[in-house]
């Protein structure tokens, strides 16, 4: 970590026309988004693993933005970035089977595209051990609801100011 502060502060200390042939530092066009560079002012923020309903929970404390009250509670800090001239995104996910009945409405289980559970894993503390409840194997006709979900969660995200989502589908979560 000493290492990436020091190669980060020499880098600071560089002319403008050194920082042009650094891509961290170098000015970026994202669609519609003028990236200043990806480390301060004009950067891109990504607030990670918001949930888009009561049942995408797999970890404590992880934020929501499936209701409106979760909606204005995300304003103050969208406009806290912009304020700061930053581009922010809002990281949507549904964990699947990467949960269990302790994290579901009324102890269901969790849902998953298949019933295979996972295998118990230790957190990245080193010490807390995550147990899995089985799944329950999504149906057809769930699908509807759980795309519904998502695109209630995109539609709130841009209300509360976001200015764009990206959906997180990996590590055993419903979209991976």
């Amino acid at each position: 970590m000493k290492k990436y502060y020091s190669t980060l502060t020499k880098m600071e200390n560089k002319s403008a026309e050194e920082k042009q042939h650094i891509p961290l530092l170098t000015p970026y066009k994202m669609k519609k988004f003028q990236l200043s560079h990806r480390t301060t002012k004009g950067g891109l923020l990504i607030a990670e693993a918001t949930k888009v309903s009561d049942t995408t929970q797999g970890y404590t404390d992880t934020p929501g933005i499936w209701t409106k009250e979760q909606v204005e509670s995300w304003k103050p800090i969208v406009n806290a970035v912009h304020d700061k001239e930053g581009i922010f995104f809002c990281q949507v996910w549904h964990v699947g089977r990467v949960s269990n009945t302790g994290f579901q409405p009324n102890g269901q289980d969790p849902i998953s595209c298949t019933d295979k559970p996972l295998t118990p894993q230790i957190r990245s503390n080193g010490l807390d051990v995550a147990e899995f409840t089985p799944p329950s194997h999504l149906t057809t006709d769930e699908i509807p609801h759980i795309v519904n979900d998502f695109r209630l969660a995109a539609t709130n995200a841009i209300e509360a100011g976001f200015d764009g989502v990206e959906i997180h589908g990996a590590h055993d979560y419903l979209i991976d």
